[in-house]
């Protein structure tokens, strides 16, 4: 496949890899979740550039996510356009005080000072989660991800449509490309060299019969789990079910070292929110 739509698992060597599921899954909800609360900029600067490192090592090329990362870019520039616009004085409400920087008092969409510290928090909260994100889906394999959900509590049916649903990624992007070359065989352009309505109408018609491979597709897979007695039992072993190793406690250890930090400053700040207006 020439370019890459979404994501997928890839074995890669690195020490990524051989963390167990359970270890990748419970620190990325114990960061996803502080980062996501918090809007102290310190700390948020500081847990990104932590997720970037670990990026760094995950070694996941930018070819294959580009497309993903420019879908999460646009939405979430265009996110901040509309906190901006819908609330253009949040950031005066937040920190209390009132720094122009464009316009006046008389005008509703003058821009502040406070009000671009507060996008610009927003801004470090996608920049952290992502890499986070990514870093989870692209490393985890779906089978030992469904494992380490069952290991955690959930239930076990739960947990194989979840990796059912991770492991089909691939074939949809399969799918998509192969629908958009039979297309483009018979004469519809909808490459890089088209225009980019062309595109997305060309897009659109591939949704249709996409949707009808992937409802036969569920219909196999549904019937064959059914053959297989598949949610008889009450519990199920795993074949990709790892223990936790020496690298797995030390990674819990070090994702609860920065939850704790960020709970600590709750304290120190008096709330969610630090004040350099103050």
């Amino acid at each position: 496949m020439q370019h890459q739509l979404l994501i997928g698992y890839a074995d890669r060597k690195t020490f990524l890899n051989r963390l167990s599921g359970s270890t990748k899954l419970l620190s990325f909800i114990g960061l996803s979740i502080i980062g996501m609360i918090t809007y102290d900029t310190r700390y948020l600067i500081g847990i990104m550039l932590f997720s970037l490192v670990i990026f760094h090592f995950s070694k996941i090329r930018y070819r294959e996510i580009s497309f993903v990362v420019s879908v999460i870019v646009g939405f979430s520039v265009l996110n901040l356009v509309m906190v901006y616009v819908f609330a253009p004085h949040y950031g005066v409400s937040i920190y209390g005080t009132e720094h122009l920087l464009l316009g006046s008092n008389q005008h509703y969409f003058n821009l502040t000072t406070e009000q671009l510290f507060y996008e610009f928090n927003l801004l470090l909260k996608y920049t952290f989660a992502v890499p986070l994100a990514l870093i989870f889906l692209m490393t985890t394999n779906p089978s030992e991800f469904a494992a380490s959900l069952n290991k955690i509590g959930l239930s076990y049916r739960v947990s194989y449509s979840v990796a059912i649903a991770l492991r089909y990624i691939p074939d949809v992007q399969s799918d998509y490309r192969t629908i958009s070359l039979a297309q483009q065989a018979r004469g519809f352009e909808i490459s890089k060299k088209a225009k980019f309505m062309t595109r997305v109408r060309g897009g659109i018609q591939i949704l249709l019969p996409l949707i009808f491979s992937s409802l036969d597709r569920i219909e196999i897979i549904s019937q064959a789990m059914e053959l297989r007695r598949f949610g008889k039992g009450k519990h199920r072993s795993w074949y990709m079910a790892q223990k936790f190793k020496a690298a797995d406690y030390l990674t819990l250890l070090v994702v609860a070292v920065l939850i704790i930090i960020g709970i600590a400053l709750f304290h120190v700040n008096s709330g969610r929110f630090w004040n350099p207006f103050k």
